[in-house]
């Protein structure tokens, strides 16, 4: 995939999960990166949940893909 990024993982947010969204439109609530790999399936960006940590064109925000909870 090129261009810019076109998926964003949000922060943790206060009652533990990430929102995913992809050009701007918010897919779900994460809280591992296999939901965010089956978010990405739905849309049509198939990707294994191990490579979801790996790929450029994720954009994680505040933290990275380790973090799930409010625990930050």
């Amino acid at each position: 995939m090129s261009g810019p990024i076109r998926v964003i993982v949000h922060p943790p947010s206060p009652t533990g999960g990430r929102r995913v969204g992809v050009d701007g439109e918010i897919l779900g609530l994460a809280h591992s990166v296999v939901d965010v790999a089956e978010f990405l399936r739905r849309a049509g960006l198939e990707i294994d949940p191990a490579e979801v940590a790996k790929v450029p064109w994720i954009g994680w925000r505040g933290v990275g893909p380790e973090l799930w909870g409010p625990e930050m």
